[in-house]
């Protein structure tokens, strides 16, 4: 393989940034209200806006995800053992166990990565509260399938769906199934407000409560009801929200075609097994993982490789959330094998708004000629 290659600066993800005076625009009240924390008019008009998009029947804005799936768990007031997937961000189970919860992993499925339904039922005990499915990568769980175990069980159904805005299944927004779905609003993501985080959840009844404990748990200037903290979203991220909200669709579409480009690219590789087409569910193209499968080069030299042409990726998500030192001698002993082959065999490639086909072709030649053709340690080297 040549070493004359030419090189190009790619990076795994660039922030979507609206123009910048939208943004200045948007936020040139402030200096007149001096209102900026506190649920002030842009944070309720962000509220009500993305409640309309996600079709959540409630919705309420936080500092950050993290936060915001800490106070939902906090508020559904939970005690006992959550199933979830060690295939996911810390954040997802450390937010359960700060909240006292204890995550009972669930293995995930070959295809498309989300919680393995088939696997579930056996895991449920006397001491089972909830399931918590994460959506990955914009791949949906099956909804519907994991609605009704937990129907059977009495249990509560929260997503992590830090992936999936702008996910619809069956022409349903995301945000519709469940109890409730949290939603990271953080820059690296396809819809952000530089760092925020939002639940949509179904009971009218949790609106009071979510949002005193967003409040340092208070329920008046006098009164405090709740171990609460404080994860109230501000005036300038509610504004950079208002701005990139306009340009959803825009955003949506554009990571669309670059995510069918790498299909078609990447689709013939019997070395490769990109993400399916799910029936009935538009998907958002949040990421784009590949799993190397049948290769003689190993991901971390295919990793190596591509850096040292400018390409940038990551092994995304790695190591698997039970096998953190904070968690392997508690929650550890555990049979994931598909869990734990995707995580050791899995890279996310460059995919933001601006990638461009001339980019994309560069990754995808990369590839193609690395997979195909260096089976050894350092051909480009």
């Amino acid at each position: 393989m040549e070493n004359d290659r030419k090189k190009m600066e790619i990076p795994l993800i660039r922030p979507f940034m609206p123009k910048q005076e939208d943004y200045c625009k948007e936020i040139s009240s402030l200096w007149e209200t001096r209102s900026l924390t506190n649920m002030a008019p842009k944070h309720q008009q962000l509220e009500r806006e993305l409640k309309t998009y996600l079709d959540a029947a409630h919705l309420q804005l936080f500092a950050n995800g993290h936060g915001a799936l800490e106070c939902l768990l906090q508020a559904f007031d939970l005690k006992g053992e959550v199933i979830t997937t060690p295939f996911t961000f810390a954040s997802t189970i450390h937010a359960i166990v700060r909240s006292g919860l204890k995550p009972v992993f669930c293995d995930i499925r070959q295809d498309d990565f989300t919680m393995d339904v088939s696997k579930v039922e056996e895991l449920i005990t006397e001491r089972t509260v909830a399931l918590l499915p994460v959506h990955v990568y914009g791949m949906a769980c099956d909804v519907e399938r994991l609605q009704q175990i937990a129907d059977r069980h009495g249990l509560k159904v929260i997503y992590d769906a830090a992936h999936a805005f702008g996910v619809r299944v069956k022409g349903r927004g995301i945000a519709s199934f469940g109890d409730a779905s949290m939603f990271s609003l953080h820059a690296t993501k396809i819809y952000h407000t530089v760092e925020g985080g939002a639940v949509a959840f179904r009971e009218e009844s949790l609106d009071k409560k979510l949002a005193a404990i967003r409040d340092f748990g208070l329920t008046s200037t006098e009164t405090v009801d709740y171990v609460g903290c404080n994860s109230k979203m501000d005036e300038f991220r509610a504004a950079m929200g208002l701005c990139n909200l306009r340009q959803i669709d825009e955003i949506l579409q554009q990571r669309k075609k670059a995510g069918e480009q790498y299909d078609q690219r990447l689709s013939g590789l019997k070395q490769i097994q990109i993400l399916p087409q799910q029936k009935e569910v538009t998907r958002n193209y949040a990421y784009y993982p590949i799993v190397l499968q049948k290769s003689p080069l190993s991901r971390e030299d295919l990793q190596r490789s591509l850096a040292q042409h400018g390409v940038h990726t990551r092994k995304y998500f790695y190591p698997l959330c039970c096998d953190f030192s904070c968690y392997r001698e508690t929650f550890g002993a555990v049979e994931v094998p598909v869990a734990r082959y995707v995580s050791e065999h899995v890279l996310c490639l460059p995919m933001y708004y601006g990638i461009t086909e001339e980019e994309i072709d560069f990754i995808c030649d990369l590839i193609q000629e690395l997979v195909t053709t260096c089976g050894k340690r350092g051909c480009w080297q």
